[in-house]
C-alpha cells in the first residue's frame, strides 16, 4: 500500500479550509443578519431584496424631509398666530384713533404704538425657520422684510422652494412675507399700519383715514388666517405621509424577512454546529498526522 504525505495533508487541509469558509458565511450571516450574502447564493431572492434596500433608504430621507417640513409647518402656524395677534392689536388702535374726541397727544401716542406694531409684524416676517433659512422668504434667501431708507418695507415675493416627501411628491412648508401680509390692490399690511401711525404722529390722520385702515387690517387678518388654514392642510398631509411611511417601513421589514429567511436561533445553532466540527477535524488531523507508518500498520 502506497501512502501519500502529501495528499493526506493536501485533503486536511482542503477539509478544514471549506468548514473554516463556512463558519466564516454563517458568522457574517449573523452579524449582517441576512441569509443571503451574494447574488449566486439566489439571483432572484436578492434582487428583490436590493430593490426593498432601496426603497428603505429612499423611505429614510423622505422621513427626514417630512420631519423638517411639520417642523417648518409648526413654527410657521406659530409665526402666524402672533402676527394675527399684532394685527388685532392694530386693528384695536385704529379704532381707537378713530373717534373723535382725542387729544392730539393721544393721537401721537396711539401712532407711536402702531409704528412699534409695525417692527413687531418686521421682526416676526424675518423669522428664521429650523433650517436656519428665512421663514417667510423666498427661494433667493431674502429676509421676509427688508427695511428701506424711507422706512418702508421690501416684502419677500420670490416662490417658496418646495420639499421632496415621496416619489414625485412634495410639500411647499411655508408662505412669502408678500403672500403673508397682503391687503390687496399690491398693497400689505406693513404700509398700511406705518401709513396710519405717520399720520397719527403728525397730527394729520382723520377718522376716515383710521377707519379704512380698519378695512385693510380686517382684510388683512383674512389672509393671514387663509394661509394659516393652507399650511394646516399640508401639515395634516405630512402627518398622514409619515405614518404611511411607517407603515411601509412595517411592510417592507416583513417582506425581507419572507425573502431572506435569516433566523437568529437557527445561524447559532449552525455556526456552533460548524466550529465542533471544525475542532473535531483538526483534532483528528493533528492526531493522524503524529502517527508513524509503524503505528498506521498496526
Amino acid at each position: 500500500m502506497t501512502i501519500s504525505t502529501s495528499s493526506f495533508f493536501d485533503r486536511s487541509a482542503s477539509a478544514m479550509a471549506a468548514i473554516s469558509a463556512r463558519a466564516d458565511r454563517v458568522s457574517t450571516q449573523i452579524s449582517s443578519r441576512q441569509k443571503l450574502l451574494s447574488a449566486s447564493d439566489d439571483s432572484v431572492a436578492y434582487q428583490r431584496l436590493q430593490g426593498l434596500a432601496r426603497a428603505g433608504a429612499n423611505d429614510a430621507a423622505y422621513t427626514g424631509n417630512l420631519a423638517v417640513a411639520a417642523s417648518v409647518l409648526q413654527q410657521s402656524d406659530t409665526t402666524l398666530s402672533a402676527i394675527t395677534t399684532q394685527l388685532q392689536r392694530a386693528s384695536e388702535l385704529a379704532t381707537r384713533a378713530a373717534t373723535g374726541t382725542l387729544t392730539a397727544i393721544d393721537r401721537k401716542a396711539i401712532g407711536d404704538s402702531l409704528a412699534g406694531v409695525v417692527e413687531q409684524l418686521a421682526g416676526l416676517a424675518n423669522t428664521t425657520d429650523s433650517r436656519g433659512q428665512p421663514l417667510f422668504g423666498g427661494t433667493d434667501g431674502q429676509p421676509g422684510a427688508v427695511k428701506q431708507p424711507d422706512g418702508s418695507y421690501v416684502l419677500a415675493a420670490a416662490p417658496v422652494s418646495v420639499i421632496p416627501v415621496g416619489d414625485g411628491q412634495t410639500v411647499q412648508a411655508n408662505e412669502t412675507a408678500a403672500r403673508v401680509f397682503a391687503v390687496g390692490g399690491g398693497r400689505d399690511a406693513l404700509a398700511v399700519i406705518a401709513q396710519l401711525a405717520a399720520a397719527l404722529q403728525a397730527g394729520d390722520s382723520t377718522a376716515d383715514t383710521a377707519n379704512a385702515a380698519i378695512d385693510d387690517l380686517v382684510a388683512a387678518t383674512d389672509t393671514v388666517a387663509n394661509v394659516q388654514g393652507s399650511l394646516g392642510a399640508r401639515a395634516a398631509r405630512v402627518d398622514l405621509l409619515t405614518a404611511d411611511l411607517k407603515t411601509a417601513a412595517v411592510d417592507r421589514e416583513a417582506a425581507e424577512e419572507a425573502i431572506d429567511g435569516y433566523d437568529d436561533t437557527a445561524a447559532i445553532l449552525e455556526l456552533q454546529k460548524t466550529m465542533t466540527i471544525l475542532q473535531a477535524t483538526q483534532a483528528s488531523f493533528g492526531k493522524l498526522s503524529q502517527l508513524s507508518l509503524f503505528d498506521y500498520l498496526r
